[in-house]
């Protein structure tokens, strides 16, 4: 699943590509992928057609676009792509909804093979959409508190890990950047939150932030041809990971192979060396 530097990635993409055009139509080509707009493919056509994109915003792995008062939400699943193109290129199998602008140019497909992913109008929602408001803000936010973060992880008995997967505590961090993070700061991911320092929860934000702008720099992570830019191009940071995804090979800081752990359905990557698993952990 795209993880915030990717949807990152796409947002700066809409904001070069569609911020300031007007919407000619919209055609909902799969009503699954407006599932959440209740009123259904025609009022969601409806109430974006003729109307100007007036910017382009990110909370976490959320997107939206302001559009007057309101705003068109998107949330990509684990396959979904904000892609533009030339108006007249044939139309994949696998676009959802499109939009055609009154200028004539590029047009916008959301495009998502496994249609996990998700378009919807949230009225009044140009600043914050009510359906993320709950949604607490990502590291590279204005809004982030890292007081208000350490009190709660400190409150919760819980793992690190599951802590910086709540999007409640912490948003737009994933799997992939969660294992890097904690790397950096050399911590197992299942240190319990309430025994962590305040510097400790600090030093951790800080290699979030670190992890976020470096995968930024590359264009984020692409491990498969899902995960592609609004121009259809890759990223690149898979290259620089340093623990996640390398089960088996040498730490590039001591040398020890990387351990794997299932995790959530999913898995963790560590370093036993550097990341000793704590005596007082939690899962």
């Amino acid at each position: 699943m795209p993880e915030l530097p990717e949807v990152e990635v796409i947002r700066r993409g809409l904001e070069q590509f569609v911020v300031g055009r007007r919407i000619a139509d919209v055609t909902v080509l799969h009503p699954r992928a407006v599932r959440r707009h209740q009123a259904g493919p025609a009022d969601f056509a409806a109430r974006l057609r003729g109307r100007v994109i007036d910017g382009a915003r990110r909370r976490g792995k959320y997107l939206w676009l302001p559009i007057g008062d309101d705003a068109l939400l998107a949330h990509l699943g684990m396959s979904g792509q904000m892609l533009v193109g030339p108006a007249i290129s044939a139309l994949s199998p696998h676009v959802r909804v499109r939009f055609t602008f009154t200028d004539g140019g590029t047009d916008l497909r959301f495009t998502d093979q496994r249609t996990f992913g998700h378009l919807l109008v949230s009225a009044d929602g140009a600043r914050l959409p009510a359906e993320i408001a709950h949604i607490a803000p990502d590291p590279l936010e204005e809004a982030f508190d890292l007081d208000w973060l350490t009190t709660r992880m400190r409150a919760r008995r819980t793992g690190v890990k599951r802590a910086l997967l709540d999007q409640s505590l912490v948003s737009g961090i994933g799997n992939i950047y969660a294992d890097e993070a904690l790397w950096r700061v050399k911590l197992h991911y299942a240190r319990a939150t309430d025994r962590l320092r305040p510097r400790e929860i600090a030093g951790l934000t800080a290699a979030v932030t670190d992890v976020f702008a470096a995968a930024l720099k590359d264009g984020g992570t692409s491990f498969d041809s899902l995960y592609v830019n609004v121009n259809g191009e890759s990223g690149y940071f898979d290259r620089l990971l340093n623990v996640y995804g390398r089960a088996g090979e040498p730490c590039p800081r001591c040398g020890t192979p990387i351990r794997r752990d299932p995790f959530m359905n999913r898995s963790s990557y560590t370093c036993p060396h550097c990341q000793p698993r704590p005596r007082h952990g939690r899962w």
